[in-house]
């Protein structure tokens, strides 16, 4: 029985093409505070990893390997974090929450958008430069 992705529409199998392209899949972890993690990353609701289920390498960074040997291993305690997520499953990323830090950034891209577009080797300071001791003046 060829197995296949447990990853939201994660269409990789176990065959051939897949093995010649370096695409490896791994088995679920046994111990169950790490498959839990595993089952939570995916974020599919109601899923429970079976001792078939398997993740594909592409739901791993490259750094999550060991290569050292001739099969390829996860390292301990590798969690999968690559995904194609529905909007509504994807996590928002967390803005400033802080005013010092909404103005920071605020004059970060005002200065962005003020700065010529070709680059000097020795660019002169700008009238809308920020310096440090104005920021921390401005806190």
């Amino acid at each position: 029985m060829p197995e296949h992705c447990a990853a939201y529409s994660c269409s990789n199998r176990r065959t051939i093409e897949n093995r010649a392209q370096g695409i490896t899949f791994h088995k679920f972890p046994k111990v169950k505070d790490v498959r839990k993690k595993w089952e939570m990353a995916l974020r599919r609701e109601g899923f429970t990893a079976s001792d078939s289920s398997v993740l594909c390498s592409e739901h791993f960074k490259q750094d999550d390997f060991d290569r050292t040997g001739q099969i390829v291993r996860l390292r301990d305690g590798v969690i999968p974090s690559i995904f194609s997520l529905l909007v509504h499953l994807q996590r928002p990323e967390k803005g400033r929450t802080t005013s010092t830090s909404r103005r920071a950034e605020d004059s970060l891209s005002v200065a962005s958008q003020d700065a010529p577009q070709t680059a000097t080797s020795h660019s002169q300071p700008q009238p809308n430069d920020v310096s440090i001791s104005t920021l921390n003046i401005i806190s």
